[in-house]
């Protein structure tokens, strides 16, 4: 799910808002002082309302006559959202939110794989390939690096021919962005097209256990540079 376009004083107000809730300062239950949150940020209630809605489009707030506005709990938050993630990364919780990014491709992405070696076409050939392409090209170059691991995993799981698959990439997507940013922020993070290209060349040979392998191993390196970045950043 795409992060929030808003620019501007109101784009500002969503930002800082949302961290403040997502880090905690702002707790579960507490009740905005609408106005005085106006004066705080020096900015009009009408500005404020409609951030204020950005915010609960996003599960981080709720309205109810007679309490007010207030924090909703985590569990009622869409995690998903990308400004979520961002705020999360920002917020000191990277390393829960890069440990269940793992969990969830280690359930997903390797089954996701054997079913794409046996049931890909051409067209999902073409755009593995140009994804990993664009991969190679992106070295150095850290968005259009995100931009094109986004586009091979997501390509991958449309291969599965399988709809309610394909549609993972809404929960992997913002998760693996995020990721990326992380690992490949420091600069020296390895190469990430070889196990890539391992995981399309078993596809494109329809060698489903041979895929399934070379995910598993693609998942491994993944899961190491998380550490190495995790520990880069401590």
């Amino acid at each position: 799910m795409t992060a929030y376009a808003g620019r501007g004083v109101h784009g500002q107000v969503v930002r800082r808002l949302g961290a403040r809730i997502v880090a905690g300062e702002l707790a579960e239950g507490d009740i905005l002082d609408v106005r005085a949150l106006g004066e705080e940020l020096d900015v009009s209630l009408t500005v404020l309302r409609e951030s204020l809605k950005v915010l609960a489009g996003k599960g981080l707030i709720d309205a109810r006559q007679k309490r007010g506005t207030f924090v909703r709990p985590r569990s009622a938050w869409n995690l998903l959202d990308a400004d979520v993630i961002h705020w999360r990364m920002a917020g000191g919780d990277g390393e829960r939110l890069m440990r269940d990014l793992t969990d969830i491709r280690a359930v997903v992405e390797p089954a996701a794989a054997h079913r794409a070696a046996l049931r890909r076409t051409d067209a999902d050939l073409t755009a593995l390939d140009t994804a990993l392409a664009a991969m190679e090209r992106a070295r150095g170059d850290l968005e259009a690096a995100a931009e094109a691991d986004a586009a091979f995993h997501r390509a991958l799981l449309t291969a599965t021919g399988n709809e309610l698959l394909a549609r993972l990439d809404l929960v992997l997507e913002p998760g693996l962005r995020a990721r990326d940013r992380l690992v490949h922020g420091g600069g020296d993070a390895g190469d990430p097209a070889p196990s890539h290209r391992r995981v399309l060349e078993a596809v494109r040979d329809r060698d489903a256990a041979g895929a399934e392998r070379a995910m598993v191993e693609l998942l491994a390196k993944a899961a190491d540079d998380i550490g190495k970045a995790t520990a880069r950043r401590s």
